[in-house]
């Protein structure tokens, strides 16, 4: 089921869209076109009330390029936790490390990647045991 956002929504998605920052753009540039691990990456995609700058869906992966003005910010943090309860990884970076060192940025981009995702991982994990079943105390002597 695909949610569906408001025109105002998808309006403002389109415009951030077109009016990419320099750092958007260099870091969309090592994004695009399934050139990290063969993963699909999506630019000013909505997800709930917010708009982030990439999202790879398929590894639940959310990619943020900040500039000073994230500083500090409460409003991120309360994003993050959203994003987050919402089965998201997020990874931020500042956008004067994407001008400078766009390598490691992509670097730590495909490393989060090829890494396991802690919900998915926690699917294959045996499940906890019943009532206290697997429970053993250890006594200190």
């Amino acid at each position: 089921m695909k949610p569906k956002y408001s025109y105002q929504t998808l309006s403002r998605a389109r415009k951030l869209r077109n009016n990419m920052t320099d750092a958007e753009i260099k870091l969309w540039s090592v994004l695009r076109g399934r050139q990290q691990a063969g993963a699909k990456f999506r630019r000013q995609q909505p997800i709930g009330p917010f708009i982030v700058d990439f999202v790879c869906q398929e590894h639940r992966l959310i990619v943020e390029a900040d500039g000073s003005q994230h500083c500090d910010s409460n409003h991120d943090e309360q994003r993050d936790a959203f994003l987050c309860a919402q089965g998201y990884r997020v990874l931020r970076f500042w956008n004067c490390d994407i001008m400078d060192n766009v390598e490691a940025v992509t670097e730590e981009i495909l490393r989060t990647l090829e890494g396991p995702h802690p919900p998915i991982a926690a699917q294959w994990a045996p499940p906890s045991p019943l009532k206290g079943e697997g429970y053993r105390e250890i006594g200190l002597s």
